[in-house]
């Protein structure tokens, strides 16, 4: 039992017993404020103490001055009698304080706690090895020493002086928040500064550890570095169809890398129906359900394209073996998809194909139509344009929504440290390759309904649109802001959107896992092979569209994160920098602008009688690099 007016100890704080009842009262030293004792009292059982002194005590002034004692040498000399018994709280303190007091017993009690010469319990204390007590001096040293070059860090750190490269291993946790790997930073915290990416960033920019050429949001959205990593074998050998003698076109923009889609068409036949060919790069015969290669492209979800440069979800190799155009021949999956004359599909059949591909440019492609070329291709060129435009005219009186706002194209060049923001011209092959592509989507979805497939299915659901839209790129935002977001399933669904009963995606292959999905699916049933059943397709394609939509964020902020740092460099080079801008929404005072030459959004506060859609002049008033923010005004 636990004696009024004792020493003891709870919760590792010194408490004065005040009075035995049914509970135990007790005073416990809190602390000082204005240099005086806080207490605290508190009614407890006698199993939440342990007696340190039987008293009497009267108040914790006897604690105030600790005892003076050779604390080393009761230990080496406990040590040196072979470590002795385990001994209790008195012994000790007599041993080592030359008597048992208040003062000595609180005192031996912050020797357990501190641990470097004793351990064990206040019943039972025990000697630690010299082994033992040399390597946690050397430890606790070593921390000294670490927590004194800190202290001499941050002083650099606040004075701006750092000694760089040596200081840049303080900055570690700062870098790790940065990079979304924790959501911690000691440094920031020392400095007082939420412990946020966006402000570790800041940190390291204006510290000179980083410069603005580092693209922090891949890594914050968990996007493996560097492109797929696991091979692929070369094409099998297999039966396909021989279309070498079949003209294809890949048409795509300038820059790209990774053809994945061409077009071919046949006149009408004796039927009069037309025939339009949509050739798809065939990685899938190489990447199998279940496979390495299927595992990591699944866990990337699509190629991450970069201003600076591609992470492909597949290995780079799947380009050179399987993209559409790069070698003389190239083996596709090809959907053959039967036109009625008013453009509607009549039949879908799909072929594992071996054909021969020119490759166009968007440009190349509206010249060689406009100026009714000579060049062999251009009667087909012509041809699939009709049926492009028949397709779209199809959709738009099925209720297709059609959005065009202004696009760019962003290439960052780190070595040489250039960065080119170009607006993207409106070309009408752009136009007639996105119908091909939606005819093949529309006629693999009624192909894999009708043959009872398990599939991979895109639907929308109808947005709440204006019955009068607004006129322009206004109206355009408009209805984009009322659209509703598109839905994967394994069930068949509509796109309203698109303005089809059905449809999936097939086109893109090498760039999206749920496209890679479906091709795996398609061969399978086309080798006559058990294709996965629907849970393991919704299964598969939950992980692959979880997976894009992080590719898809990091795209977005990433491109951001390069226009801020165009225009900061712009406006260090130029001082005022000026834009046109688009009002498409207004607000009160405030309005939304599109800035067509940027591809960006941003909010100004205009004149009350600037009417939508009406070109205004902004000016760039400030860069935020680490937010991704820019403000303009008014020029």
């Amino acid at each position: 039992m636990i004696p009024e007016k004792s020493l003891a100890v709870y919760k590792n704080r010194p408490a004065l017993v005040r009075e035995r009842g049914e509970k135990i009262v007790i005073a416990v030293l809190e602390g000082e404020r204005a240099g005086k004792e806080t207490l605290g009292e508190y009614r407890v059982r006698d199993k939440d103490l342990v007696l340190l002194h039987p008293g009497p005590v009267q108040d914790f002034s006897a604690l105030r001055d600790p005892p003076a004692g050779d604390v080393r040498g009761a230990w080496e000399l406990l040590l040196g009698a072979g470590g002795a018994a385990p001994l209790s709280l008195r012994e000790l303190a007599e041993l080592a304080y030359g008597a048992f007091t208040p003062a000595s017993a609180w005192a031996t009690y912050g020797l357990l706690l501190d641990g470097l010469y004793f351990t064990g319990t206040v019943e039972a204390l025990n000697c630690r090895g010299a082994e033992e007590v040399a390597g946690e001096e050397r430890r606790r040293l070593g921390k000294r020493r670490d927590l004194g070059e800190r202290n001499a860090f941050l002083e650099r750190l606040r004075a701006k002086r750092l000694e760089l490269p040596e200081d840049r291993r303080f900055l570690q946790d700062a870098e790790a928040l940065a990079l979304g790997k924790t959501a911690k930073s000691r440094t920031l915290k020392d400095l007082g500064l939420a412990e946020t990416p966006q402000n570790a960033h800041r940190l390291l920019l204006d510290t000179g550890v980083w410069t603005v050429w580092i693209n922090p949001h891949p890594a914050r959205f968990d996007i493996p570095p560097g492109s797929a990593q696991v091979p692929l074998d070369p094409p099998p050998e297999e039966e396909r169809l021989d279309l070498t003698d079949l003209p294809a076109l890949a048409i795509d923009n300038a820059w790209s890398a990774d053809p994945d889609d061409a077009v071919s068409l046949e006149g009408p036949g004796a039927s009069g129906h037309a025939v339009l060919w949509v050739h798809v790069a065939d990685p899938a015969a190489a990447v199998r359900p279940g496979s390495p290669a299927d595992l990591e492209a699944r866990g990337r979800g699509a190629t991450l394209y970069l201003p600076e440069g591609p992470l492909r979800m597949l290995a780079d190799e799947a380009l050179t073996r399987y993209a559409l155009g790069l070698e003389e021949s190239s083996p596709a999956l090809s959907f053959k998809i039967v036109l009625d004359g008013g453009g509607s599909i009549v039949e879908t059949s799909i072929v594992r194909s071996r054909i021969r591909v020119s490759r166009m440019s968007y440009e190349e492609a509206d010249a060689a139509v406009r100026e009714d070329t000579a060049l062999a291709d251009t009667a087909m060129l012509a041809g699939i344009f009709r049926i492009a435009e028949r397709n779209l005219e199809r959709r738009l009186a099925a209720g297709a929504v059609s959005i065009e706002m202004p696009e760019t194209h962003i290439a960052v060049s780190i070595p040489g440290g250039e960065i080119r923001i170009e607006a993207l011209p409106s070309f009408r092959s752009a136009a007639v390759v996105r119908e091909c592509m939606l005819l093949a989507g529309e006629g693999a979805a009624r192909w894999a309904l009708q043959n009872r497939l398990p599939f991979p299915y895109v639907t929308q659901e109808a947005g709440d649109l204006p019955n009068e839209p607004l006129p322009g790129l206004a109206g355009f935002y408009q209805i984009r802001r009322c659209m509703r977001p598109r839905s994967l399933s394994a069930k068949p669904g509509i796109h309203r959107g698109l303005g089809l009963d059905g449809y999936t995606q097939v086109t893109s292959p090498l760039r999206r896992y749920t496209d890679l999905l479906a091709h795996q699916q398609i061969r399978a049933f086309l080798r006559g092979e058990a294709p996965l059943g629907e849970e393991e397709v919704l299964r598969r394609l939950a992980a692959g569209e979880a997976a894009a939509a992080a590719v898809n964020q990091a795209e977005r902020a990433s491109k951001t994160h390069w226009t801020a740092v165009y225009l900061a460099r712009e406006k260090a080079l130029h001082g005022r920098i000026r834009r046109e801008g688009v009002v498409v929404e207004k607000k009160g005072a405030r309005a939304a602008v599109i800035i067509p030459a940027l591809g960006i959004e941003t909010q100004a506060a205009l004149k009350q009688d600037t009417e939508l859609n009406e070109p205004v002049s902004l000016e760039l008033a400030s860069v935020r690099i680490p937010e991704g923010e820019f403000t303009f005004v008014p020029a």
